[in-house]
């Protein structure tokens, strides 16, 4: 195959697809609830850009989705600003506060992270969406938050929520008893359909729409509002709020956790990958993997390969296992650890990892790391000396997942990309507040030598990592999805049936494909599966032997499983400036456009 050059536009063959292919001139929102998307779509209409549209409908998905994402959670972005023609990132996640300690962890956890209030970092999606919306939006925060007011006041349960409820409502004695109240009414999981309401989240929203308005009162301008609102948040009652609850609840996190916590806003990485320019966020998420895996495909040739055969996933899976060992192995905050980022993301050393595979034979467990220093300027050669994976517990049951998705896009050439994360019930909810503090300190690990451990005013190691692409300097394509560990696994399937097989976006977010598991879960306890490959059985049974002939250990998933990570994306054709909407249909989110 050779790399598709007509920038993923419709073409007169493109086969039928479940959903279908929306497509609008005006402005596109794709994310992982049909009503959020209508949120964004709504901003769009009354004349917001797509950042305006991506933060209602982000927000709007903390209330819908409340068992997958929180506004009290983590909310990582990536964005191409037209107007200054710029692609940066908010890295929307929290820190571990300042009176943590590992030790009392290890303790509280007999070994273990412990479940509860003191796995919670500081809470950064509200920062994120308030920080994207005041330097890059033009509506004003009331403006965005009357779609989330009105659900967080009455919204039906989804099917997914509802699936999610009742299995909760198993124990509804070791969940925080908030939740119940807001969640259970009766002490009983809602069915499909009841409408769940969210008196305190609401009350939140208001408070801030009124403080912005009063900022604006009083002579200030539209983001100097914005930022008010933001203060309210950090610096005001709600820091005050939860100051109060954890002081009360053994609990770390503090009045000045909150004030001085600040969005990080940074340009985004990138790589070259057959005339495309792949944008992601840092290595304080797993972003930067999608870009390894692209390097080291480039260098294997894998376009000469059939789409879905058994060589091509062969491929596909053993150069996932080496970026994800690297990723095991140099991964973490790079305010608190040296990342070698240059040398991981560097063509040579891809050229040198890919030289490992094997084409007749998989290589089993998690492969041993690379040495990227040695490609890594000005740095002396070091030593690596792998982490062991032995000491992880070997899974054999399902792997914890959450999260959620938003892309957006105008007609000016904005693009956003977001996923928002962490369910309600991670982490107790504060009283009045209507949200928990985030539980994504289950991504930090509590062995002091490796570089995503527990430190005080350190983030976490995340999983949610939204994307861009780039053609001649041009907008093209905001991509992202749910899934914990295999997120980038699943947007790399996606682009590169974009990039090498002609597919349109909701072709590609369709097609059937895999996951490996070969490598410990970013999420706690970090269960390590050895050469576990899960195959979508959509993909012939003749594939799915020749893999295990391979030497992988091959587990068919269902037909439409969601642990396949469900993409939603949104493409801006360069030839017409017609939007292009895709949503994966194994979730029920949905693309408008207009």
């Amino acid at each position: 195959m050779t790399s598709h050059r007509e920038d993923f536009a419709v073409s007169a063959d493109n086969t039928a697809t479940v959903r279908p292919l929306v497509m609008g001139r005006r402005g596109m929102v794709a994310a992982g609830h049909y009503a959020a998307a209508r949120a964004g779509d709504h901003i769009l209409a009354v004349g917001g850009n797509a950042i305006d549209a991506g933060v209602a409908a982000g927000i709007a998905l903390n209330v819908l989705l409340f068992d997958r994402t929180s506004f009290g959670g983590v909310a990582p972005i990536i964005l191409y600003h037209a107007a200054t023609d710029e692609v940066v990132t908010l890295d929307g996640l929290g820190v571990w506060p300042g009176l943590t300690s590992l030790a009392q962890l290890r303790a509280a956890g007999d070994g273990q992270m412990p479940v509860g209030i003191l796995r919670s970092v500081t809470p950064a999606a509200p920062d994120a969406w308030l920080t994207a919306l005041a330097r890059y939006g033009t509506r004003t925060l009331g403006e965005v938050l009357e779609p989330s007011i009105e659900l967080a006041e009455g919204a039906p349960v989804s099917t997914c929520v509802a699936a999610t409820l009742r299995g909760l409502a198993k124990n509804l004695d070791r969940l925080d008893p908030v939740a119940v109240q807001t969640f259970f009414p009766g002490g009983r999981a809602p069915d499909v359909g009841a409408v769940v309401t969210q008196p305190d989240l609401a009350a939140l929203f208001r408070a801030l729409r009124d403080e912005e308005s009063r900022a604006r009162r009083n002579g200030a301008g539209r983001a100097d509002a914005i930022l008010a609102a933001r203060d309210l948040f950090y610096r005001g009652q709600v820091a005050e709020k939860v100051d109060a609850f954890h002081r009360a609840n053994g609990g770390w996190m503090r009045y000045d956790d909150l004030a001085g916590h600040a969005v990080e806003v940074a340009p985004a990485l990138q790589t070259s990958y057959h005339g495309y320019d792949v944008h992601t966020c840092g290595p304080w998420c797993q972003g930067p993997v999608l870009i390894q895996f692209l390097n080291l495909l480039e260098a294997s040739g894998v376009e000469r390969l059939a789409h879905n055969s058994a060589e091509y996933l062969h491929l596909l899976v053993e150069a996932m296992n080496l970026a994800l060992a690297d990723r095991e192995n140099f991964y973490g905050d790079p305010t608190f650890v040296k990342v070698p980022l240059v040398g991981l993301l560097s063509k040579e050393y891809a050229r040198e990892r890919a030289a490992r595979i094997r084409p007749d034979r998989a290589a089993g467990e998690m492969p041993a790391p690379g040495n990227p220093w040695r490609y890594e300027p000005g740095e002396a050669a070091r030593r690596v000396t792998p982490v062991d994976v032995s000491a992880y517990a070997v899974g054999e049951g399902q792997v914890q997942r959450d999260t959620s998705y938003v892309a957006a896009g105008d007609a000016a050439g904005n693009l956003f990309s977001a996923t928002p994360s962490d369910p309600i019930f991670a982490s107790p909810m504060v009283p009045g507040l209507g949200f928990s503090c985030s539980g994504r300190g289950s991504q930090s690990r509590l062995d002091p030598r490796h570089p995503s451990a527990v430190a005080p005013g350190k983030r976490p190691r995340l999983t949610p990592n939204p994307a861009l692409v780039m053609r001649d300097g041009r907008p093209l394509l905001a991509f992202g999805c749910p899934g914990a560990d295999g997120q980038t696994q699943g947007m790399l399937q996606f682009l590169l049936n974009l990039v090498h097989f002609g597919m349109n976006p909701q072709q590609a977010a369709e097609v059937p494909r895999l996951m490996s598991y070969n490598y410990p879960q970013s999420f706690a306890p970090h269960e390590y599966f050895p050469g576990r490959v899960d195959v979508e059985a959509r993909v012939p049974a003749a594939v799915r032997e020749e893999l295990g002939r391979l030497g992988h250990d091959v587990r068919t998933a269902a037909e439409w499983a969601s642990s396949m990570s469900t993409l939603h994306a949104v493409v801006i054709n360069p030839a017409t400036g017609v939007l292009l909407g895709a949503a994966d249909p194994r979730r029920p989110g949905a693309a408008v456009g207009w």
